[in-house]
């Protein structure tokens, strides 16, 4: 596996993380991406469990209730596979490991931990390198919400309109 300071610093995380005892729910919206992750993990001799779209629906409800049991300290989701139908109260962290065109998709996958029947704080992490692909997108979610917000508040939105230009900055070479 190639070096990746975002994977490095994502492992160390975890770790830390499930020394202090914490749950964790790491979120990507790449299947692949899990794998490497797993694959990381498994190395670091790190307790996880993972859920994707390759995941049988008859498996689904046995990976919840391991984890609301504390069997596994880390639950690797793919957006798709979590977003939906899943209340994983004994969550107290989440961690999007990338980010996600519709800033409703990752609000939706962070909703997991945050359920009728959770007691304690949920802290989310978005891990985004600077000056890249993922940083634009974080920008243009920005942007997205707060039109959204207009929209819904009744505000104007003139200012908040995409264009040709903000397509061309998305792309643009890093």
């Amino acid at each position: 596996m190639q070096d990746s300071a975002k994977l490095d610093y994502l492992l160390d995380l975890l770790g830390s993380l499930a020394e202090e005892g914490r749950r964790v729910l790491v979120f990507s919206q790449f299947a692949e991406m899990l794998a490497l992750v797993a694959q990381a993990l498994d190395e670091r001799r790190l307790a996880y469990q993972s859920l994707t779209g390759d995941t049988p629906g008859t498996q689904r409800a046995a990976l919840v209730e391991r984890f609301q049991a504390g069997e596994v300290p880390v639950f690797l989701i793919s957006l798709k596979a979590g977003g939906v139908g899943l209340n994983l109260t004994a969550a107290d962290t989440v961690i999007h490991y990338d980010p996600w065109w519709n800033p409703a998709v990752e609000a939706q996958a962070t909703d997991r931990a945050h359920r009728i029947g959770q007691d304690k704080p949920v802290f989310v992490y978005k891990l985004i390198c600077a000056g890249t692909v993922e940083e634009k997108i974080q920008g243009l979610q920005q942007r997205k919400a707060e039109l959204a917000r207009a929209v819904l508040e009744g505000g104007s939105t003139q200012a908040l309109r995409f264009d040709e230009a903000d397509v061309a900055e998305l792309f643009a070479p890093l």
